[in-house]
C-alpha cells in the first residue's frame, strides 16, 4: 500500500503542533506540584518563535557538522514519528520500515546531536556528548528489547502490524511480559528525554547536565530546531508507550472521521496520563549521581530482557 499524502500531512501537523504542548504541560504541572506558578503550557511555542527570530552566534571553530546537526535531529525525529501509528493502526510511513528503522532514526539524531556538541571544541559540549553516548549504550538496547517483546507476540516488527494485532480478541492487554516491557520503556523515556532522575533539563550545572551541555553553543534558529526536535522525540516515545503497549482507543484503517475523533481523544488522554506519570517521578525523585545512572538503565535493560524471555517461556 502506497503512503497516503493526506495522512502524512495530518500526522506531520499533529507532531509539530502537539509536541511543544506536551513539553509545556509537563513543565507547568511540575511547577504546580512544587508550589510554583511556573510557565504557561503554551510558553514553549513562544520560546520557539523567539528563537526563530533571533540571530545565531556560531563558534569560529565550528564546521559544517555544527550547522547540519539541527536539521538532522529535527528531520529524523519527525520521520520517526511518521512511522508510529498515532490515531489509526496504519502509520503514514510504515512502508519504509518498522521498529528497527524507528530505532535507527532516533540513533541517527542522537549521533548528530553528539557530533554537534563536539564540533565547536568546547569543554561542556564534549563532556555532554561523552556522557550521552555512554548512557545510550544501555538505553538503546533496552528500547529494542522492549519493542521486540511486543513484536514477538504480534509476529512482526512492523509497528502498524503490531497495532493491528492488538485489536484482535486474543490479545492480552495486561500480559506480564508487556507490563515488564512497559516499565523498561518508561525508564528509557526518562533517559532519552533527559529527565530526572537521569538528567535535569532545568539546570546547566557542570556536574549534572548531559543533554543541555550539547546545546550550550547553539542559538537562534539552530536552537529552535534542537528544542523542537527534542520535543518531537519525546512525543514519539510517549506515543510508542501509549499506542503499542496500551492500544485502547486506536482506530482501524477504515475508520471514519467520528472514529478518528474518538481516537484523538483517547490518544490525548493517554498522553496526559503519561505526562502526569513523568511529572510525578520527577517531583518525587532527586537527580542521580552520574555514576549511578547506568545502574538505573541497567535495571531497565534487565526488565526488558526478562520481558523478552518470558514471551518464549510462557507463550
Amino acid at each position: 500500500m502506497n503512503p497516503d499524502p493526506l495522512a502524512i500531512l495530518l500526522q506531520t501537523l499533529l507532531l509539530l503542533l502537539l509536541a511543544p504542548l506536551v513539553s509545556g504541560i509537563i513543565k507547568n504541572w511540575k511547577a504546580k506540584l512544587q508550589n510554583r506558578r511556573g510557565p504557561r503550557p503554551w510558553q514553549v511555542y513562544l520560546d520557539l518563535a523567539k528563537f526563530l527570530r533571533k540571530d545565531m552566534v556560531i563558534s569560529e571553530h565550528a564546521s559544517w557538522i555544527f550547522s547540519f546537526a539541527p536539521y538532522v535531529l529535527f528531520t529524523s525525529a519527525l520521520l520517526a514519528g511518521l512511522m508510529v501509528p498515532t490515531l489509526a493502526t496504519p502509520a503514514p510511513l510504515s512502508l519504509f520500515g518498522g521498529a528497527l528503522a524507528l530505532i535507527g532514526l532516533l540513533a541517527l539524531g542522537r549521533f548528530f546531536l553528539a557530533l554537534g556538541g563536539l564540533d565547536p571544541a568546547s569543554a561542556f559540549g564534549g563532556m555532554g556528548s561523552s556522557r550521552d553516548m555512554t548512557l545510550s549504550a544501555i538505553a538503546e538496547p533496552a528500547l529494542m528489547l522492549a519493542i521486540f517483546t511486543v513484536a514477538i507476540t504480534a509476529g512482526s516488527t512492523d509497528l502498524s502490524q503490531i497495532c493491528r494485532s492488538t485489536q484482535s480478541a486474543t490479545w492480552r492487554l495486561l500480559n506480564p511480559a508487556h507490563v515488564l516491557a512497559f516499565a523498561a520503556m518508561f525508564v528509557v523515556l526518562l533517559a532519552e528525554t533527559g529527565r530526572i532522575p537521569v538528567d535535569n533539563p532545568a539546570t546547566h550545572l557542570e556536574l549534572t547536565m548531559v543533554h543541555e551541555a550539547m546545546l550550550l553553543e547553539y542559538s537562534g534558529r539552530f536552537l529552535a530546531l534542537m528544542e523542537w526536535g527534542a520535543s518531537i522525540k519525546q512525543l514519539v516515545l510517549m506515543t510508542l508507550l501509549a499506542n503499542v503497549f496500551v492500544p485502547v482507543g486506536l482506530a482501524v484503517s477504515e475508520a471514519g472521521p467520528g472514529a478518528l475523533a474518538l481516537s484523538l481523544l483517547a490518544y490525548l488522554a493517554k498522553l496526559l496520563a503519561l505526562a502526569a506519570a513523568v511529572v510525578l517521578v520527577e517531583t518525587t525523585n532527586a537527580k542521580l549521581r552520574l555514576f549511578r545512572v547506568p545502574d538505573l538503565l541497567s535495571a531497565a535493560f534487565v526488565l526488558a530482557t526478562l520481558a523478552l524471555l518470558s514471551t518464549f517461556l510462557f507463550q
